[in-house]
């Protein structure tokens, strides 16, 4: 079992940044592929990034150049780096980890509350 908290979701202008993080909990954090969802309302939740145990990015076209994943498994974090926010980026940010990276959100087993962004135009 893994237990997730996201944070650091808030309000920006369109062309801001704002810094993801999820803190991870249990055991063998670092043996976890890790993604990043969002879910705006009455939409699907929807692949953003993941990141592979080693450290390879998976990422989904419309954030690319945008953000960027990472993570300190010496701290159980992944980060999401997110650039040029545009108001179409505003949605519940939710943390996953899962056996595999991968873009679809059933072959991750552990997520997180999800932390909102909002993106002002």
């Amino acid at each position: 079992q893994v237990q997730l908290v996201e944070s650091g979701g808030g309000l920006v202008q369109a062309g801001g940044s704002l810094r993801l993080s999820c803190a991870a909990s249990g055991r063998t954090f670092s043996s976890y592929a890790m993604g990043w969802f969002r879910q705006a309302p009455g939409k699907e939740r929807e692949f953003v990034q993941a990141i592979s145990r080693i450290g390879t990015i998976y990422y989904a076209d419309s954030v690319k150049g945008r953000f960027t994943i990472s993570r300190d498994n010496a701290k159980n974090t992944v980060y999401l780096q997110m650039n040029s926010l545009k108001p179409e980026d505003t949605a519940v940010y939710y943390c996953a980890a899962g056996g595999f990276m991968s873009d679809d959100a059933g072959r991750y087993a552990y997520w997180g509350q999800g932390t909102q962004v909002t993106v002002s135009s």
